[in-house]
């Protein structure tokens, strides 16, 4: 007798799932937005003149778990300048085949260049798309922003670090001298 009931309540439970309404999500056309800290899509973060805020420390490809992350740093010149540093990422990539989000990479930058965006879509077709180069990473230029390279236009490094970007650089007016930036003083 018990080894004919086994199937009944076993066949109970796909009944009475029958008969209940289908929930159905019609998420192409209907995206659901995301919690505020859920981790995405990588950006790779500037200062509020543009430059870069990746020194090209390779902190993040060690934290990283999954080796999903390549940095290879190169040096500034005065000539050509694209952070605030010594040094700025030349190439920089992460491989979103081996990624697993968990923002370990996020936790180890010590400049804050690195942050996680909502965005989750990151399905494709092609395996090589899913390999984000520094090009895909990199934040857009912001009003008021200059496509690197460029010197510095913050009064001094310290500022970039600090996130205390001078008076001049938001108005636009690049003659204030660092001392006055410093002190507030405008014409």
């Amino acid at each position: 007798m018990a080894s004919f009931l086994g199937p009944v309540k076993g066949f109970g439970v796909t009944f009475a799932t029958m008969f209940k309404t289908v929930n159905t999500e019609l998420y192409p056309e209907q995206k659901k937005p995301t919690m505020p800290r859920f981790h995405g899509r990588h950006v790779l973060n500037r200062h509020p003149d543009g430059l870069e805020k990746c020194v090209g420390c390779e902190l993040c490809a060690w934290a990283c778990p999954a080796d999903a992350i390549y940095v290879e740093g190169a040096d500034n010149t005065d000539a050509e300048r694209f952070s605030p540093g010594e040094r700025y990422g030349r190439v920089y990539q992460i491989n979103y085949l081996r990624c697993i989000l968990c923002g370990l990479c996020i936790e180890a930058c010590p400049t804050r260049a690195l942050t996680m965006s909502n965005e989750y879509e990151l399905a494709d077709d092609n395996r090589a798309d899913l390999i984000f180069t520094k090009e895909q990473l990199l934040a857009p230029l912001a009003p008021g922003m200059e496509l690197p390279p460029h010197p510095m236009r913050l009064a001094d490094a310290k500022d970039y670090y600090r996130g205390t970007p001078a008076a001049h650089v938001m108005s636009g007016d690049a003659e204030v001298s660092a001392s006055d930036a410093a002190e507030g003083v405008t014409d």
